[in-house]
């Protein structure tokens, strides 16, 4: 991709790290940090400030901030007043409103829909045509696959969101819907195209529309290389922390292990 300068605008109180690069017709608002490294491509907004803006003269925009190294591709849409730690990405056409927080190296794919309002944690990777609903809380190391919906409205349409809860290292299948306030263990695995409308716990396998507990993924018949799949993180280090040392090994180390 060829950086050219070319109608890029940017507003008051842009700090731009150091090796920042914009790419042509992107729009960066007021009060914004982008730390050094990172790549915002082409027909950008970032910034994008909240409804206030367009009915209060006093209007201030929120504090963005984007860590260093994030690659943020074209047609994405970043609304102002939401936090991103270093090495986070985005795919093309992808929308965050505000109030998002998310950790370090994560990842959301092209066509995400992040509906705002929501934690998110460290080194998870949403694939494409994924749907955050608001108040959303997302730990560590969660994979959610393609066209998965979090929903938050038990009684829509009304003011009573209760958002989704997914513990760290969970997995959510392709095409699954997650109805309000549903809360998903750590290592928990929901099946693909499955309507989660029961709560988790850890381990627990779940698929089917409405969902039925299938048992224990740890002692599923899932392999890989002659050993049982699951927990996943010691059969798939690709980008993640223990990609060098191992699983248990880097587990170990953890202070809060």
């Amino acid at each position: 991709m060829k950086f050219n300068n070319r109608n890029i605008e940017l507003g008051s109180n842009v700090q731009l790290g150091k090796n920042v690069r914009i790419g042509d017709n992107t729009i960066i608002y007021d009060n914004v940090v982008i730390g050094d490294d990172a790549i915002i491509s082409n027909n950008c907004i970032i910034g994008e400030p909240l409804n206030a803006y367009y009915h209060e003269p006093s209007y201030v925009n929120p504090l963005l901030s984007i860590g260093s190294n994030s690659l943020i591709r074209s047609h994405t849409i970043i609304y102002a007043g939401s936090e991103f730690g270093p090495y986070f990405q985005t795919g093309h056409h992808v929308t965050i409103r505000e109030n998002t927080k998310a950790g370090s190296h994560c990842s959301f794919g092209s066509y995400n829909d992040i509906q705002g309002n929501c934690e998110i944690g460290n080194f998870c990777r949403f694939q494409s045509f994924v749907n955050i609903g608001q108040q959303s809380v997302i730990k560590d190391f969660v994979f959610i696959y393609p066209y998965v919906v979090l929903t938050n409205d038990p009684t829509p349409p009304s003011e009573n969101i209760k958002g989704v809860f997914i513990d760290a290292y969970a997995q959510v299948g392709a095409g699954t819907t997650v109805l309000p306030g549903i809360k998903i263990g750590k290592h928990a695995l929901v099946g693909a195209a499955t309507t989660l409308d029961i709560d988790l716990n850890d381990y627990q396998f779940a698929t089917g529309a409405p969902a039925k507990l299938i048992g224990d993924v740890r002692k599923m018949p899932f392999f890989t290389d002659n050993q049982r799949h699951y927990p996943w993180p010691r059969n798939f280090s690709r980008g993640m922390p223990w990609q060098e040392s191992g699983y248990e090994k880097w587990l170990a180390e953890q202070p809060n292990h």
